[in-house]
């Protein structure tokens, strides 16, 4: 066994021993050197993402020493700025999450850095409400968002509400870095609370929170008027209470998965708590045979991201995609607020540059500023802040990622499936007022701007090895980009990396103006794009394809060639 490794395992075993889980994990590998390599050859990096891993003993798993080391980096972060500074935390329904929340706020605490911390679990949008209501100088919300059950993370805000910058995030890695493990300060968590340096937050907070999110409803008498029913999922996670309450405010009619209604870390009814698969919504299309719901929402465990399936004319449930519910969320905002006379002066929205071009074409039709920016919502977020800053915050009117991330309001800055649910439900219940449904408002918009379809593929590189394979995808691209993609002719390429534009034709190159990422962006013809990138979060490559056509079919066949192709570069 590698000596460093060895040192590392031998470390952990004499000193990990306030979590008996950990301590019997690290005997039962004692014999198995290639599991102690897997747990100790590399660190959870942190970084705008925060922490993401695998629950379990050594350094590059999520463990109360992994939390505790972090925190401890970012308190010495805040320290070196300012004495008597404030964080914020919550946490979601995951294994551990609790444990990891008030191991943060321990460590805080014994740096003399007063906590706000939830009693109860909440989703990761009202974590970023918090930073801002309570004037916090950073959040911690414990949270994988999506992930198996086997996983964890923490993520970090700034004192804007967003996930950390780079800038912000290098800042504080540099702290972390130069701590060894097991070396943070603590107290007694239940002594922080009675001496007042951990407080807990109370339904004031949440209150606010509710009233800025009703704030979002354009018609929020639409809903009772129209008779809308809605069969709601929280996937076992921390939507239950708030998205239900809101659609109650809503006089929403509401049925709950039974199944999926309590908190589960374990997430028993499925291995992928995520409203973009349709397994989540399962049990939900069964309940819904008996009910004839209109639509059912599903919330992931954090509930930032929201998905909708939508009851069609012969009564079966079809999932919209996260690039059609942005669509329709900016068309039908943009369209009623118009209608009212509400609509700001110089209105824009944002959304991530791997999601729907579609969102550029009914942004223009509404004289709306459209910004596209990187992947990562905090990038939206940055763009509030620039409105709020020139008091100018009520201009904004959606950002979205294809990934099931929605925000509407300059109230928090991370996406927000409390929100979602509002607005799917406000939208829904307009479309039954007016004798159709949520897809037939989609047909309507590809109507007029043209069939968009999209797909969004990845594939899992685990490890070192599989780091190295990603790597090399990315530079393959860089040196031999294709001139032809699925027999379409590429126009242009965008490297982030290197943040420039190149016109194939003409050889022309011109900046991008947004932060670097190693996104690799091939511009087609017609409308069409494959925009490759790994995955900040997860150990996975991921293709975001896009197919513009007349015609529904058409525009699928370009889909499947356009992954057929993304299959070849992930050597599948």
């Amino acid at each position: 066994m590698n000596i460093e490794i060895k040192e590392k395992y031998d470390l952990w075993t004499a000193k990990a021993t306030a979590d008996e889980a950990l301590i019997k994990e690290l005997s039962d590998v004692s014999s198995d050197e290639d599991g102690i390599f897997d747990r100790f050859y590399t660190e959870l990096k942190f970084g705008t993402a925060g922490l993401r891993g695998i629950i379990g003993a050594g350094t590059n798993r999520m463990n109360i020493y992994t939390v505790g080391r972090t925190t401890q980096g970012l308190a010495d972060c805040i320290n070196s700025k300012k004495s008597g500074g404030s964080v914020a935390i919550s946490y979601d329904c995951r294994i551990n999450s609790e444990l990891f929340a008030k191991r943060a706020a321990q460590v805080l605490a014994a740096n003399g850095i007063h906590v706000y911390i939830t009693p109860v679990l909440e989703p990761t949008p009202v974590l970023s409400f918090m930073v801002r209501y309570f004037g916090c100088d950073a959040g911690i919300m414990i949270t994988a968002s999506h992930n198996p059950a086997q996983y964890n993370g923490y993520k970090c805000y700034g004192s804007d509400g967003c996930q950390m910058t780079d800038v912000y995030a290098d800042e504080t890695t540099a702290f972390v870095e130069k701590l060894e493990y097991f070396t943070e300060k603590t107290v007694d968590f239940e002594k922080g609370v009675a001496e007042g340096i951990i407080e807990y937050t109370d339904d004031t907070m949440l209150e606010n929170y509710y009233k800025k999110v009703m704030e979002r409803a354009i018609d929020p008498s639409i809903c009772e008027k129209s008779g809308l029913s809605v069969i709601y999922s929280p996937l076992n996670g921390t939507g239950n209470i708030p998205v239900r309450e809101i659609l109650s405010r809503l006089n929403v009619k509401c049925d709950i998965v039974r199944e999926q209604e309590l908190p589960d870390g374990n997430f028993p009814t499925t291995p992928f708590p995520n409203p973009e698969f349709p397994k989540a919504f399962e049990l939900g299309i069964k309940l819904a045979d008996d009910t004839k719901s209109d639509i059912i929402i599903a919330t992931d465990p954090d509930a930032d991201r929201a998905g909708v399936a939508v009851r069609d004319k012969d009564g079966e449930y079809r999932l919209l995609t996260g690039n059609e519910m942005g669509c329709m969320m900016l068309y039908y905002i943009l369209s009623r607020k118009s209608e009212m006379g509400i609509l700001p002066e110089n209105p824009m929205a944002v959304k991530s540059l791997v999601s729907s071009d579609l969102a550029n074409k009914i942004a223009e039709k509404f004289s709306c500023r459209m910004v596209n920016v990187l992947t990562g919502f905090k990038y939206i977020g940055e763009q509030i802040k620039l409105l709020e800053e020139v008091g100018k915050e009520d201009e904004f009117q959606l950002g979205f990622e294809e990934s099931y991330g929605y925000l509407s309001g300059s109230y928090v800055r991370d996406k927000d499936a409390v929100f979602a649910a509002l607005m799917i439900c406000e939208m829904a219940a307009y479309c039954k007022m007016n004798g159709k449904t949520l897809l037939d408002f989609m047909q309507e918009i590809y109507s007029e701007f043209g069939v968009f379809r999209h797909k969004t593929i990845s594939a899992s590189f685990d490890g070192e090895q599989g780091m190295n394979i990603m790597a090399g995808i990315m530079k393959s691209l860089r040196e031999n980009p294709p001139k032809k993609v699925a027999g379409l002719s590429v126009l242009k390429i965008s490297d982030h990396l290197t943040k420039e534009t190149t016109e194939v034709s003409s050889g022309k190159v011109t900046p991008i103006d947004l932060p670097a990422a190693d996104v690799f962006c091939m511009y087609l013809e017609n409308d069409c794009s494959l925009i490759i990138r790994p995955s900040g979060t997860e150990p996975k490559i991921k293709a975001y394809m896009t197919a513009c056509a007349p015609k529904l079919d058409e525009a699928d066949g370009i889909v499947a060639e356009l992954e057929k192709e993304a299959n070849i570069l992930f050597g599948k």
